[in-house]
């Protein structure tokens, strides 16, 4: 699925219509709140601590978001549960980006502070795992646990390395899926179902609008706790990707056996539809019809609480015609949520990429 999802943003024009948004000059407003505050210490720097840098990937449909909350499955708590199966001790695990309930990752970063303790002689500190040990035991207990969460990186760095105010930037993607057949049970609480069909034209036009340093107020969601609705939107992109990610639908076999076969002949026009995309076509009895998908990539430094999901709301109104260009303009400038289109469910949503400069 990461392939093909990054697109190099067109060219953004330089003149201003009278309703093109303001200038905002660019202050330490700007920066995450994290970046203002203080950098406390998961755990004291004493001697034999190690600072473990996890990357993890999760499914969020069964959790109530990544972080810990009691009486509650969060992913905080399983690989909280899963490290003190491994060394016997409690740990803290703190998370560089916070998603909500259903929300996915395909990768999320955090770090977490590890003394390993001599089991035969208790109190004895010993020398720290190495990284490896350390993915390939904690996957081993989480898969004892729904198997939902998984550690795919591990790399060990300096106890003052924060996952959450070290990171330098974020990238979410969105998937929608467009078109009036249901919704395969192989992509529910995956995707958005989307049943009118999407303008990828109109909603790249639109992205246009929205990328760049603007005051999003439109798109804070109420509870936000955020000091300034002021951020800075690198890359805002919608792509119509295969939706078959994991393999090749009948057609596309056939398609793929075609053309292992040099002397093999074809009817094929070059104005035909590329064979993944087969929306209309009679495949005969039992055979599904698929969707288009559509991946939205949004990427910043740091984003305001339901950002994402509000702008793939406007994002998909101006797909399916509910909303033109210019009201895109408009609802930003309205700097209100109550401008904005209904937010976007969480299944669609993924945490794709948490970028630092590594020691």
């Amino acid at each position: 699925m990461t392939e093909n999802l990054k697109h190099p943003l067109d060219s953004i024009s330089s003149s201003h219509s009278p309703h093109r948004p303001s200038k905002i000059s660019k202050t330490t407003d700007d920066l995450s709140d994290d970046e203002q505050q203080q950098q406390p210490e998961s755990m004291s720097q004493r001697p034999g601590i190690q600072r473990y840098l996890l990357a993890i990937e999760y499914i969020g449909t069964r959790f109530s978001g990544s972080q810990q909350q009691s009486n509650c499955r969060t992913v905080v708590g399983v690989l909280e549960e899963a490290f003190h199966k491994f060394i016997g001790q409690p740990v803290s695990i703190f998370c560089s980006s916070r998603t909500d309930a259903g929300v996915h990752a395909l990768s999320n970063v955090c770090h977490v502070d590890v003394e390993r303790i001599s089991k035969r002689k208790p109190g004895e500190v010993l020398e720290p795992h190495e990284p490896a040990v350390v993915k390939r035991a904690v996957n081993h207990f989480l898969q004892k646990n729904e198997g939902d969460v998984m550690v795919i990186d591990v790399r060990s760095v300096p106890v003052n390395f924060h996952a959450r105010y070290k990171a330098q930037e974020r990238t979410y993607f969105y998937r929608l899926l467009s078109g009036a057949e249901p919704l395969s049970t192989f992509e529910k609480d995956r995707a958005w179902h989307v049943p009118e069909e999407l303008n990828l034209r109109a909603m790249q036009e639109a992205c246009k609008v929205l990328v760049g340093h603007h005051d999003f107020s439109s798109f804070r969601a109420a509870g936000c706790q955020a000091k300034s609705p002021i951020r800075t939107l690198d890359e805002l992109y919608v792509s119509e990707v295969v939706s078959t990610p994991c393999f090749p639908s009948i057609m596309e076999r056939k398609q793929n056996n075609l053309e292992e076969d040099p002397h093999a002949s074809t009817n094929k026009s070059e104005t035909d539809p590329p064979p993944s995309f087969n929306g209309g076509a009679d495949l005969g009895f039992g055979l599904r019809k698929k969707q288009r998908c559509f991946v939205v990539t949004a990427r910043a430094r740091a984003f305001l609480y339901h950002q994402v999901r509000l702008l793939v709301g406007v994002l998909k109104a101006v797909g399916t015609g509910d909303l033109k260009v210019p009201d895109v303009e408009r609802i930003l400038n309205a700097k209100t949520v109550t401008a904005a289109s209904p937010m976007a469910p969480a299944c669609g949503l993924y945490l794709g990429h948490v970028k630092y400069d590594l020691p």
